[in-house]
């Protein structure tokens, strides 16, 4: 009996089980029907707005600035040679590289010695040419006076066989003494014709003694001129560089001995493409005198001069592009020859145009503005010039309106956005302080150390360095400089 009732149970339990089962498959079916049988509903779209840095596009005078690399060179630089052969007996005592020398100041002498005995020899040379000349004259107004005389004989002679012509046609005189009278005439003829040829031979002598004279006095000068050669003069101010002669040493004709350098008159050459130097021109075709500043990067502080450009290269320069342009400089202080500088040109002012951030002008020219309902809208524009990280740009349709500042390629023409205009701070033009910091002593000493035992610093921007060092703030950017070339 027991075992019946289990099993009757477990049937009912099965059965149930069963039961169950079958309606929670009926329910999902039915839900299934259900979700397949309703329409799809999609939820509203809403658009995406960027937010935007925008920028206002006003309208002004700018002067583009030109930036090239160049050298600094002197306008007036002068190679001492030695004229003559000789030994060095004497320099002057700032003759050493980078000595400062006056105009007229003796630089160098080479013994005299050969050169006084050779004008010595001239002299005398002049002195018998001369000699030779007044013997001549006095040559000359004796053979005069022998041809005067031989004239008054030839005519005696000539009067007296007249007159034995005369008695030999009255019947008293003789053949014979007529013809003597005429031997005697024509003899003395023939003497004055040898004091005529004489005469002659004196001028010719004077003649010779003149010519004599001429050149031994073109030899006296030569001979002068070689006695000057010997000492070598200073012929403007200037700093003496590549020294290359000591006192006792033999040079040669036309040794180099030094390179005279004028500091006051330097200029720098630094050469631009053609698109730039055609900048540079004006209508003539000729250099404009543009501004230019030079910079150099001396250790904790900036070397500047300012001049303007003055003329151009006639020729392009082998295996060079572009044009070679020279600008003179007003003020040389602490430039060298040779020194490698940044050179800044101010171009001629261009009128009604746009300065923009570089980042807000695409490949193609155009700009994205702000235009109905902060709609960005695609204008083109004109790119003038490159300056730096901005532009300069010419569009009557972006004056007065908020341009992109920068693009992304999430940007474009339709697309809404929301303009960050920029902060009050930022547009202020009042200038921003250079950061200062504050030196311990051992930091402080080691800068000044260094600065002192630096070589290639100028003395005025050593003495303004040291200066700044002294204060009890000193600026970041120059620490920051000394201990990077100090390798701390």
């Amino acid at each position: 009996m027991r075992f019946l009732r289990q099993s009757l149970i477990g049937l009912v339990l099965a059965a149930l089980s069963l039961g169950l089962l079958a309606y929670a498959g009926s329910i999902v079916g039915g839900a299934v029907q259900s979700r397949l049988s309703e329409e799809p509903r999609t939820p509203p779209a809403r658009e995406r707005v960027f937010a935007v840095a925008v920028v206002r596009a006003e309208a002004g005078t700018e002067t583009p600035v030109l930036e090239a690399f160049g050298e600094i060179a002197s306008r007036r630089t002068l190679e001492l040679r030695a004229a003559v052969a000789g030994r060095v007996i004497e320099l002057a005592d700032g003759f050493e590289d980078g000595g400062d020398v006056s105009a007229g100041q003796l630089l160098v002498r080479i013994d005299p010695a050969n050169a006084e005995a050779a004008l010595a020899r001239a002299e005398a040379d002049l002195l018998d040419a001369e000699a030779e000349v007044r013997d001549a004259d006095r040559a000359l107004v004796l053979a005069q006076d022998e041809e005067q005389a031989a004239q008054v004989q030839a005519d005696l002679q000539e009067r007296a066989f007249q007159r034995q012509q005369d008695l030999q046609e009255r019947g008293v005189g003789t053949a014979a003494a007529v013809e003597g009278a005429e031997l005697a005439a024509a003899s003395a003829r023939q003497a004055v014709l040898a004091r005529r040829q004489v005469v002659t031979t004196a001028e010719a002598r004077i003649d010779q003694a003149k010519t004599q004279l001429a050149r031994a006095r073109i030899a006296l000068d030569e001979a002068q001129r070689t006695l000057d050669d010997t000492t070598v003069t200073a012929p403007f101010n200037g700093t003496l560089s590549a020294t290359s002669v000591v006192a006792g040493r033999l040079v040669s004709a036309n040794e180099q001995l030094a390179t005279l350098i004028d500091p006051g008159a330097l200029e720098v050459r630094f050469r631009v493409s053609t698109a730039q130097f055609s900048r540079l021109l004006n209508e003539d075709g000729g250099v404009i005198a543009a501004p230019v500043t030079a910079t150099l990067d001396v250790v904790g502080i900036d070397l500047a001069a300012t001049g303007t450009v003055s003329r151009a290269s006639a020729g392009g320069g082998d295996m060079q592009t572009g044009r070679l342009v020279f600008a003179r400089l007003d003020t040389g202080l602490g430039f060298k020859q040779g020194d490698f500088v940044t050179v800044a040109v101010s171009e001629p002012p261009l009128e009604n145009v746009v300065r923009l951030p570089a980042t807000a002008v695409d490949a193609s020219n155009t700009v994205l503005v702000l235009g109905e309902d902060n709609r960005l809208e695609k204008v083109d524009v004109a790119v003038l010039r490159r300056q730096g990280d901005d532009v300069l740009v010419r569009g009557d349709d972006i004056v007065g309106r908020d341009v992109v500042e920068a693009r992304s390629p999430l940007l474009g023409a339709g697309i809404s956005v929301r303009p960050l205009q920029p902060q009050a701070a930022e547009a202020s033009d009042a200038p921003l302080e250079p950061e200062m910091v504050e030196l311990t002593d051992e930091r402080r000493a080691r800068l000044v150390a260094f600065v002192e035992a630096s070589e290639r610093m100028p003395a005025d921007a050593k003495e303004r360095v040291l200066a700044s060092l002294a204060e009890t703030h000193v600026p970041a950017q120059m620490v920051a400089r000394l201990e990077s070339r100090m390798g701390g």
